[in-house]
């Protein structure tokens, strides 16, 4: 196996909701007015079990007699309350302009790996004035398999010309961090919609990103956390 050095590129690979900025709050909001108007009550457990998958995926579970057209149905207008209160406003998750900034000057190339349908990402990036802070944006339209399968970081890597084995995951729930493991990437949890015992698959489990420092993803990708 070729030796990595420091000069071969590297990234960072950030989740949307729960890490960027949190959306929990709207996206109950939008889950729970769905679901009533279908007669089933989405609880906060409900949702807090389920967060991180796709709304589809999340619609098959509940709604298993529901034909495919009806639950595609369903996921468009659940997006489209989600945006509504979106447009509200937004606050980018404590501490992540200081990281996105460190992570720059420390050359790395960042993407956002999400299962969020794009026209949703596109306008969380516009209300947070970031749509020109990340290099590429990987959506529900880039991939056909949602998290904890790894395609969406691997997508990622590749259109940032960046190896899985130099790509770092941030992420806030546990299927996106099985996902950065079966891509071959070092993960990084923050306990924003888990707590920390669910995420200890994790490399290493954050509060937030206010821990998190362009230092400790160089301590992962150097791999100094083996030499510990």
């Amino acid at each position: 196996m070729r030796k990595r050095t420091n000069i071969d590129p590297k990234a960072v690979i950030f989740d949307m909701d729960g890490v960027f900025v949190d959306t929990g709050p709207q996206h109950y909001a939008a889950r729970h007015k769905l679901f009533a108007e279908v007669g089933h009550d989405f609880s906060v457990e409900e949702f807090r079990s389920t967060f991180g998958q796709r709304t589809i995926d999340i619609l098959r579970q509940v709604l298993p007699s529901f034909s495919n057209g009806d639950l595609q149905r369903l996921d468009a207008k659940k997006e489209e309350y989600y945006r509504e209160i979106v447009r509200q406003g937004l606050e980018p998750a404590p501490g992540l302009l200081l990281l996105l900034r460190d992570l720059r000057a420390r050359g790395y190339r960042t993407a956002i790996g999400t299962a969020g349908p794009s026209e949703n990402v596109m306008l969380i990036l516009g209300v947070l004035n970031l749509k020109t802070a990340l290099d590429v944006t990987i959506t529900a339209e880039d991939v056909s398999r949602g998290k904890p399968d790894p395609q969406v970081f691997l997508i990622a890597a590749r259109r940032l010309r960046v190896a899985p084995a130099r790509s770092v995951v941030i992420e806030d729930a546990p299927a996106g961090i099985e996902a950065a493991r079966t891509a071959g990437m070092c993960s990084i949890a923050v306990a924003t919609t888990h707590p920390p015992e669910e995420l200890a698959r994790a490399d290493v489990v954050a509060k937030d990103l206010v821990e998190v420092t362009g230092e400790m993803v160089d301590w992962l990708l150097e791999g100094e956390r083996d030499a510990a």
